[in-house]
């Protein structure tokens, strides 16, 4: 990886650091506290990530999740089962090829999808709010760097 030298001040680099370690710690508390309080108080906030990564209508297979959210086979093979008995997720097989298992969710496992997404749709919108089209630009830019060094260091 080649480094760049930016221009941005020790101060601007703390600010950036500290909020986003805020961020992230902010949002999986609020998840976590809602979670509790919810109907769904039956799920963890990784097992709510699942459900987010097998998506409403994709009927992605098994190795799809588990490549995008990088864990082994059987990693999500055991968390699979264990959202199948509560009634989250369901395993089918693919029409073409038997061998390949799909993952869909229930009508319980779309609902908690659809609540999870619309918190998530006002971050977004929240996180966007008074900016131009160049700004959300430089903001997208920003993410896919950060995205890009997140992959880079987990191969």
């Amino acid at each position: 990886m080649a480094e760049e030298k930016n221009n941005i001040s020790k101060a601007d680099f703390r600010f950036m650091n500290d909020a986003l370690v805020d961020v992230y710690d902010h949002i999986m508390r609020i998840e976590e506290e809602t979670l509790r309080k919810s109907t769904f108080r039956d799920i963890s906030v990784k097992e709510i990530h699942l459900i987010h990564a097998i998506t409403l209508h994709d009927h992605k297979t098994s190795t799809e999740v588990a490549n995008e959210l990088r864990l082994t086979k059987g990693t999500l093979t055991t968390n699979v089962k264990t959202l199948e008995r509560k009634g989250y997720v369901k395993r089918i097989n693919d029409e073409q090829d038997h061998r390949v298992t799909r993952l869909t969710l229930t009508n319980k496992g779309k609902l908690l999808y659809r609540a999870h997404d619309a918190f998530h749709r006002q971050i977004v919108k929240s996180f966007i709010k008074g900016m131009d089209g160049n700004e959300v630009k430089v903001i997208k830019c920003a993410l896919i760097n950060l995205e890009d060094f997140l992959s880079d260091i987990t191969q």
